[in-house]
């Protein structure tokens, strides 16, 4: 055999891995827009790329035949995985208006939501995992080619690691999710060229994998423990990786770059395990160390649980601090390490052993190793969704550990005790007794990492968290300051608030939406949070329905118990209706037409909100609006970048051309603001708007206007920034943030610390040319008393 054989199936192997990668996160991005982020949806996405997996690996060795030279069957088979990418990639647009056009809520819903992934994924994902099981027919059926499977194993995992860098940190955020296809079915043509290449020069080992060499002992002891623990193993590992990424997002902010960091330190260890494995496996009781590992592995859970609960959150770090994207990222870094590498090592190396172990069972590694890469994944698959969307919710993060953890030692328990050697099986019970032991030193998240996340050394002093639940987007938590004011919290971010400013912001949003349609009979509200917003809809008496769409569940139990005050009731009012699903999927498979929709989402900068700020969401929400209807949104000024501001406005104004943005400040200061956009080319009628607010029935809707400062419907007005006219100068090259790109998540990840809300303001309005008539209409007395009162507000930003 050559000596470049095997480095080339290795360079072969970490392409591949490379790719697969890319193509995961393109994937969820590209099909989370079509059957939108939910918790059902993301569930159907990720146990369809996995349940590929584990079913190419258990098909392989059956529709393959054994005669088939193996590196012809790889070749061919990572040509077909970049062909089928492409084919997905333009797919896509297609599959995503057949489910629009059928899809919905409901069993029936989600049947079609795993339709339209299994018609998208399980073709590529199926070839994918039939890639291991078929070198295994390479190798000689020996413990040294159970180890070089190993290897092969730890390449791919590298090669992951590169893919996962490369996407979030190039290809997807300097490019977009077709150039990152691309990228990726070239990286499975080069490998599958190279295993045609190799295969014309090396023969087929195939015949002498298919029968045991002469001599070879028969099975000396049960293969079934050895199978148990890599299933075990698997839940293990991705139920700690579900739990692990839920927690240090709150460390770190939950954005697209987050996400991919502590996924790529995931994989690094897996990659770094799997070769450690290797080798270890030629020189020791591949049983023991798997045994070992599992053990070792629970600690590891332990290990986490402390240094992400008791440690990391009382470092003293200002996050703001941060002189550089750069250096955050590298602070980031050591605080994703520190905890997850550990035990990602010890899971990575557990495949390899676990091979070798079977081998040592007299098992034949080439055989083994589709059904063991099945086992692992199956497990995986269950680990990751019963975490997802049961553990996490009826046992809490410190339960979910806890099982975790003896979990882990039931594996290393179950290896041992099968181990031949006595010893090994006296030694299993004690281990895995110490191993349960560490159950009770697994700590529960503090109450104010749950709320305040990242700014908890900074911003927790003297205030009280009252509520905390752990949701299926994430903790949930409701804060009180010693002043009375309320915060409501998701994932570590305040997302709604009882502050003069936030409640400003909400009532601005829900009133500016009815009071600007021409007749506002039914709403769209989406985002719950607080309710503030869609109270603040809701207390129009022209409005007869209104729909919210909430993605997280525990939202309405928090707006009823915390916030009814001061969101007027409107869980209870009865001409509102909440439904549990992301906004944008509710919107594309819903028939119905709105007189006005809202959108109050998560921060720009949290991975997955982007959608709701892309072209063809607006596109979407317009042709969902009346005539005359209104669509608003907010805007975020803090914690952003004024690149992704552009971004964001430029957007909204190529499908709202007529739109208009309204500020937010603070004493002058920039905060945040409201896009606001019309269905037809109408202005605003300033008069209608100040008939309406003068009008019977209007009295509540006037005094909840004039709590956060606006005396007048023209004082409201008087917020307006700019409309295209304007801001045209300003937003010249901004990045329009497409379905392709989602740039506007990439762009506002940058600005995650900062806080430039007065200078992205000030900058907006000196770009800005002088207003004139602005999109208004009306009396031309109250037309310049608007006008004065907007040049006034703009001087005073201006000024500071």
């Amino acid at each position: 055999m050559p000596r470049i054989a095997p480095a080339v199936l290795i360079a072969a192997f970490a392409l591949s891995g490379c790719a697969a990668l890319v193509y995961q996160i393109a994937w969820l991005e590209l099909l989370g827009l079509v059957i939108g982020t939910s918790a059902p949806s993301l569930g159907v996405l990720l146990g369809t790329i996995m349940g590929g997996l584990c079913l190419g690996s258990l098909l392989a060795p059956r529709l393959v035949p054994a005669r088939a030279h193996p590196l012809r069957v790889l070749g061919l088979i990572e040509l077909a995985v970049a062909a089928l990418a492409l084919v997905v990639l333009l797919a896509l647009p297609g599959i995503g208006t057949a489910y629009a056009a059928v899809g919905g809520g409901g069993f029936s819903g989600l049947a079609l939501r795993a339709a339209a992934a299994a018609l998208c994924l399980l073709p590529p994902t199926v070839l994918m995992g039939a890639t291991l099981p078929v070198a295994g027919r390479w190798v000689e059926p020996t413990a040294g080619g159970a180890a070089r499977l190993g290897v092969l194993y730890a390449a791919n995992v590298a090669g992951g690691v590169a893919g996962c860098v490369l996407a979030a940190f190039y290809l997807l955020r300097a490019h977009d999710s077709a150039f990152a296809t691309f990228a990726a079915a070239g990286s499975n043509a080069a490998a599958g060229l190279a295993c045609l290449a190799l295969s014309a020069r090396v023969p087929s080992s195939a015949a002498a994998a298919a029968a045991l060499p002469p001599g070879a002992a028969a099975p000396h002891a049960p293969g079934w423990p050895v199978y148990a623990a890599a299933a075990l193993s698997g839940a293990t590992a991705l139920a700690a990786e579900v739990l692990w990424t839920r927690h240090l997002a709150l460390l770190l902010g939950g954005t697209v770059y987050t996400f991919a960091l502590i996924l790529a330190v995931f994989l690094l260890g897996l990659g770094a395990g799997g070769a450690a494995g290797s080798a270890w496996s030629r020189r020791a009781s591949p049983g023991a160390a798997l045994g070992g590992c599992q053990l070792l592995a629970a600690a590891a859970i332990a290990w986490a649980a402390f240094t992400i609960a008791r440690s990391l959150p009382y470092w003293p770090l200002d996050p703001t601090l941060a002189s550089s994207a750069r250096v955050a990222l590298e602070l980031d870094l050591l605080r994703t390490a520190l905890p997850v590498l550990p035990g990602a090592v010890l899971w990575g190396a557990s495949f390899p052993l676990a091979l070798a172990a079977l081998a040592e069972r007299g098992r034949q590694p080439g055989r083994c190793v589709g059904p063991l890469y099945a086992a692992n994944t199956a497990g995986a698959i269950l680990g990751a969704l019963a975490t997802s969307f049961v553990l996490v919710v009826s046992l809490g993060g410190r339960g979910t550990q806890q099982l975790a953890i003896v979990l882990s030692a039931g594996a290393g328990l179950l290896v041992l005790a099968s181990h031949a050697a006595r010893p090994v099986r006296r030694a299993a019970w004690l281990g895995a007794g110490a191993a349960a032991a560490l159950v009770f030193a697994v700590p529960a998240l503090p109450p104010e990492l749950a709320a305040f996340g990242r700014f908890m050394p900074t911003r927790s002093a003297g205030a009280e968290v009252i509520y905390v639940r752990e949701g299926i987007t994430g903790p949930v938590a409701v804060s009180r300051q010693a002043t009375g004011a309320l915060t409501y919290h998701n994932a570590g971010k305040a997302q709604a608030s009882t502050y003069p400013q936030d409640v400003r912001l909400e009532r601005m949003l829900g009133h500016l939406t009815t009071l600007t349609a021409d007749d506002p009979r039914s709403v769209l509200v989406i985002g719950l949070g607080a309710g503030i917003t869609a109270g603040a809809v809701a207390l129009d008496p022209g409005v007869a329905r209104v729909v919210v769409a909430e993605i997280e569940p525990l939202a309405r139990e928090v707006a009823a118990e915390h916030f009814a005050a001061h969101n007027f009731g409107v869980v209870r009012d009865p001409k509102v209706e909440l439904v549990v699903d992301d906004g944008r999927h509710f919107l594309a498979t819903t028939s119905a037409t709105f007189d006005g929709i809202t959108s109050d989402p998560l921060d720009p900068w949290a991975k997955g909100a982007a959608a709701l700020y892309t072209r063809e969401f607006w596109r979407l929400a317009k042709s969902r609006l009346n005539p005359g209807g209104t669509v608003t949104a907010f805007l975020q000024l803090y914690e952003t970048t004024e690149d992704a501001v552009r971004s964001a406005i430029a957007t909204f104004f190529e499908v709202f051309p007529n739109g208009a943005v309204f500020a937010n400040t603070v004493r002058g200061a920039g905060y945040d603001a409201v896009l606001l956009g019309r269905a037809g080319d109408a202005p605003l009628d300033v008069d209608r708007l100040e008939r309406r607010l003068r009008s019977a029935g209007y009295e509540r809707v006037a005094a909840s206007l004039r709590e956060v400062g606006f005396a007048s419907g023209v004082d409201l007005l008087a917020t307006f920034a700019g409309g295209r006219a304007e801001l045209g100068g300003w937003l010249d090259g901004a990045a329009i943030n497409t379905d392709r790109n989602l740039r506007l998540q990439y762009l506002a990840g940058a600005g995650l610390n900062a806080n430039r809300a007065d200078v992205i303001l000030h900058a907006m309005l000196a770009g800005a040319a002088e207003p004139a008539a602005g999109p208004f209409a009306g009396d031309a007395r109250r037309l310049q008393a608007l006008k004065h009162r907007i040049r006034a507000r703009r001087a005073e930003v201006l000024a500071r």
